[in-house]
């Protein structure tokens, strides 16, 4: 018995969080940002695996029988290695999810053109793991995609609102839309990247949906417990959520209640 461990690279998960919580209530809930090897995006498959492998166990350890990973770099890079290879060896009776495959069941229904943009991070767009899952479930869709590699450094360091952070923002997303005049809808690829999507909409042209993962994996993992009652009987409910950071636990809290409105009270895991 123990709690749903939800793993990113920073503070970008506490916006899938803050979905899940909202769905799932009563459910307990264990968050660990790995927020001094931050940000994933540009780093080596090698070292992604490795540094959310080395997460994925300490939640393990810390009771929690099913672990979402609330990073797309880490879905894309990581979940299908450690589901096929590490889990059916080491902990065959746990689970590990990502938010890619929730993401690519539902947005394909999204867009009238068929034409969908994604904004990510290098590593998500290098992976083409969406191109992937979008071919199994929407196959009519045509995917453009573009690397904001700045971004997650933007948001954490708050610079987001700044004129530069602004220009920045402009230009990547003047970029996605250059590649196909008939985009209608935005995959924002990054869990940190809903922080900005009142900005991203006051920029497209009005049609142009913004599609955030939170509700949509909150929604899809609803979903899951309800098809995999063993799992759910395994988690506890008593509606308390723990937060982990690898980094400085009240540099976390300030920037939790800063960027993501959540009241934190973070410990360091070395």
């Amino acid at each position: 018995m123990g709690a749903i461990g939800v793993f990113d690279s920073g503070y970008g998960g506490l916006t899938i969080l803050k979905s899940l919580i909202k769905e799932l209530p009563e459910h307990d809930f264990i968050y660990y940002g790995d927020n001094h090897r931050a940000p994933y995006g540009t780093r080596s498959f090698d070292e992604v695996y490795e540094f959310t492998l080395e997460a994925v166990i300490k939640l393990f350890e810390m009771g929690c029988p099913l672990v979402i990973l609330a990073c797309n770099t880490a879905s894309a890079k990581a979940l299908r290695t450690i589901q096929q290879k590490y889990l059916p060896i080491h902990y065959p009776d746990r689970r590990v999810l990502g938010v890619i495959r929730p993401s690519a069941e539902v947005v394909g229904e999204l867009s009238t053109s068929h034409h969908i943009g994604l904004l990510a991070t290098e590593g998500t767009v290098r992976s083409e793991s969406y191109r992937l899952e979008l071919e199994k479930f929407s196959p009519h869709i045509e995917l453009f995609q573009h690397a904001c590699p700045n971004w997650v450094t933007l948001i954490e360091s708050g610079q987001q609102a700044t004129e530069l952070g602004k220009e920045n923002i402009q230009k990547d997303v003047a970029e996605l839309l250059s590649l196909s005049p008939q985009i209608d809808t935005i995959i924002l690829a990054c869990t940190h990247y809903p922080i900005i999507a009142d900005y991203i909409a006051s920029i497209v042209p009005p049609h142009v949906k913004i599609i955030a993962q939170g509700d949509i994996v909150a929604r899809s993992l609803k979903d899951y417990l309800q098809r995999h009652h063993e799992m759910e009987l395994r988690l506890t409910k008593q509606g308390t959520v723990r937060y982990f950071t690898s980094g400085d636990p009240q540099l976390f809290n300030q920037q939790a209640a800063a960027i993501i409105h959540l009241d934190t009270d973070a410990q360091l895991i070395e």
